[in-house]
């Protein structure tokens, strides 16, 4: 078993040479320059390695992409066992990342918040507080209170 951080030197190394292959070598029209890389993990045997991408566009230019990839699958795994010059070059399995889908959610949850803190914001202008400008009783004014009820006492 490999240790962590050569797995993670073959990950890097499978990431460079997968994007620079689909960026030169490849000529399918479906992967073009929509395809970006993301990411790579590779297993701590080294077997297999799962290739993270997004693709710019919409749904259609996501399965064409996905297509593409298949497509291209052994000639990517070919140049990444020649780059990386390991006894066994690992299996590759393309995955479409969810972090721009993650993050377009995460942008519409926060322009909630903002157009829900400027309703908060619109209706409490012309408030006022409920129990005046300051609520608190003021120290001196409870020693007002307590001399009158100690001179009515000794009286």
């Amino acid at each position: 078993m490999a240790d962590n951080a050569r797995a993670k030197r073959l990950a890097d190394l499978i990431r460079e040479v997968v994007a620079k292959k689909l960026q030169r070598g490849i000529k399918d029209p479906r992967l073009g320059t929509h395809v970006t890389i993301t990411d790579t993990r590779v297993t701590g045997d080294l077997r297999e390695a799962t290739v993270f991408y997004t693709v710019y566009g919409d749904d259609e230019d996501r399965a064409a992409a996905a297509a593409g990839l298949e497509s291209a699958k052994g000639v990517l795994r070919s140049a990444v066992g020649a780059a990386a010059g390991v006894k066994f070059t690992p299996s590759l399995t393309f995955v479409a990342d969810a972090l721009p889908d993650n993050a377009k959610a995460i942008e519409d949850l926060l322009d909630k918040a903002r157009m829900s803190d400027e309703k908060v914001r619109e209706v409490s202008a012309g408030a006022e507080f409920a129990g005046g400008a300051d609520p608190y009783r003021k120290p001196e004014a409870d020693d007002d209170d307590n001399d009158e009820t100690d001179g009515d006492a000794s009286a």
